[in-house]
C-alpha cells in the first residue's frame, strides 16, 4: 500500500514512523518530508500548500492513501481537490476544516451542538482570553490576567489577519483529545497533555508546544468514552446536519474545571507534539483505521493502547518562538536513539551531507516507559546527547504529573 504524508515536520515524521509499523506493508511517501522522513520513506519536493502539485504527485504515485498533517492545507481545500479527483484521503474538506480555521465558526457549531465551551465576552477585559479567529500556528491566544497583559494581548493579536475573539478565562486542567472520524462515528485516541508556554513553570509566550505526555493521570477509559459523548459526537452530527461531515481526525483542547468539561479550540488534525506520544502508544493497524475514515465507515476498527507512558521534549532553537534557527549542525541524534530516545525531526535540514537547523522547533526527543517517570527520564537523556549551536527545552515536562504518579503509588 502506498501513503503519501503532507507535511514536513515532527508530527509528519511521527505518523511516518508508525504507519511503516502499522502492519501491512507501506511504502511511504512525504511532501515536501525531512530528513528523519527520509531514513524510512520517500521524500518529493513538494510543499504542502501546493494543492495542485500534490494531486500531481499523488496521481503519479497511485497513493492509496492521502494523509495531511498540516492545517493550512485543509482549511485551503486540498482534501477537495484529492477527493473529487478519487484520490482517498485522510483530512475533512475546506468546510468541515473551519473547526479549526474559524474560532467563530467553531464556536457556532458549539453552542448549536450543545457543547460546553468558554462564554464569548462582548468587550476585552481582564481577566480574559483573546484569540485570533483565524489560523495562527498555535500563537494566537494571549491569556490576559491583568490590563497591562491585555494591553499585550491586544497588541499581539492585531500581528494577525481576521477578527479576534474574546473569551471567559477559564481555570482548571487541560487535555488533549483525539479522535478518528468517518463522518458519523469517532473512535477517540489516548489524552494527552501538551506544554505551550516557551519556557518552564508555563512562563513566557505561546509557542506550537514545547513538549507532551500520555496518557493523563485521571482520564482512563471511562472518562475518555464521557468526553467524546460529550463533544466530539455532538459535534459530528451538527456538522452532518450542516451537510459538511467531517472525516479525519478531530483534535479537541479541552479545560477541566471545577463546572465540567469545557472545549477550548478545536484543531482538524493531528496535533503537535501530542501525535509524538499518542501514536507510540497506539496499538493495532492504524493505517487500516485511516483508510477506514477515509472511506467513511470506522465500525470495524479496532485500536488499543498500550500500557506504558510517553514524554515529549521538544529542543528548539535559542530564539524560538520569535524567530527559527538556520544552518547549525546538529549532533547527538544517534547517541540519543542508541540510549532508547525516539527522535522525530521537526525543523532540519541536509547541507553538503550535514544535518543542520532549519525551523523554530528543530527535534521532538521522545521516551517510552513503564510510567511517566521512567518515560520522562528516557526522553531527558536523549535530550542530553543531542546539541546544535544556543539549542534550549523545557526541563520541567511531565515533572509534576510524574510526581503526582509516584505519590498516588505510595
Amino acid at each position: 500500500m502506498k501513503v503519501l504524508i503532507v507535511g514536513s515536520g515532527g508530527r509528519e515524521h511521527a505518523l511516518a514512523w508508525r504507519l511503516a509499523r502499522s502492519g501491512p506493508p507501506v511504502e511511504i511517501h512525504a511532501a515536501p518530508g525531512n530528513p528523519g522522513i527520509a531514513g524510512s520513506g520517500h521524500c518529493h519536493p513538494v510543499r504542502s500548500d501546493d494543492l495542485e502539485g500534490l494531486l500531481d504527485l499523488a496521481r503519479q504515485l497511485r497513493a492509496d492513501l492521502v494523509v495531511v498533517g498540516p492545517e493550512a492545507p485543509l482549511v485551503a481545500g486540498l482534501a477537495d481537490t484529492l477527493r473529487q479527483a478519487g484520490i482517498a484521503v485522510f483530512g475533512p474538506s475546506g468546510a468541515a476544516a473551519r473547526l479549526e480555521g474559524s474560532k467563530s465558526f467553531a464556536k457556532d457549531v458549539l453552542l448549536s451542538a450543545g457543547v460546553p465551551t468558554a462564554r464569548a465576552l462582548l468587550q476585552p477585559k481582564a481577566p480574559c482570553v483573546i484569540k485570533a479567529d483565524g489560523l495562527a500556528a498555535g500563537k494566537g491566544v494571549f491569556v490576559c490576567l491583568s490590563e497591562e497583559e491585555l494591553a499585550e494581548g491586544l497588541r499581539g493579536v492585531a500581528s494577525f489577519p481576521g477578527e479576534v475573539v474574546v473569551e471567559e478565562l477559564l481555570v482548571g486542567s487541560e487535555v488533549s483529545l483525539f479522535a478518528l472520524c468517518d463522518g458519523a462515528r469517532a473512535i477517540p485516541l489516548t489524552p494527552a497533555q501538551d506544554f505551550k508556554r516557551a519556557f518552564d513553570g508555563d512562563s513566557g509566550p505561546n509557542t506550537g508546544g514545547m513538549g507532551a505526555y500520555s496518557p493523563v493521570p485521571g482520564i482512563g477509559h471511562r472518562e475518555v468514552e464521557e468526553l467524546v459523548e460529550l463533544v466530539h459526537r455532538p459535534v459530528l452530527k451538527e456538522m452532518a446536519r450542516r451537510g459538511t461531515p467531517f472525516v479525519g481526525l478531530l483534535y479537541a483542547g479541552l479545560m477541566l474545571t471545577a463546572d465540567g468539561p469545557r472545549v477550548l479550540e478545536f484543531n482538524t488534525r493531528f496535533g503537535d507534539p501530542e501525535t509524538q506520544v499518542v501514536l507510540p502508544l497506539l496499538e493495532g493497524d492504524l493505517l487500516g483505521a485511516l483508510a477506514a475514515a477515509a472511506a467513511g465507515d470506522l465500525a470495524g476498527a479496532d485500536l488499543g493502547v498500550s500500557a506504558q507512558a510517553a514524554v515529549t521534549v521538544v529542543v528548539a532553537g535559542g530564539d524560538y518562538p520569535a524567530q527559527g534557527d538556520t544552518g547549525s549542525e546538529i549532533t547527538g541524534i544517534p547517541e540519543a536513539e542508541a540510549a532508547g530516545a525516539l527522535v522525530f525531526h521537526a525543523g532540519t535540514a541536509l547541507r553538503d551531507g550535514r544535518l543542520v537547523t532549519s525551523g523554530g522547533r528543530i527535534l521532538n526527543v521522545t521516551g517510552v516507559g513503564r510510567d511517566l517517570a521512567a518515560a520522562r527520564a528516557q526522553a531527558y537523556a536523549g535530550v542530553e546527547r543531542i546539541a546544535f549551536a544556543g539549542s534550549r527545552h523545557r526541563t520541567d515536562i511531565a515533572l509534576t504529573a510524574s510526581t503526582k504518579e509516584i505519590a498516588n503509588r505510595g
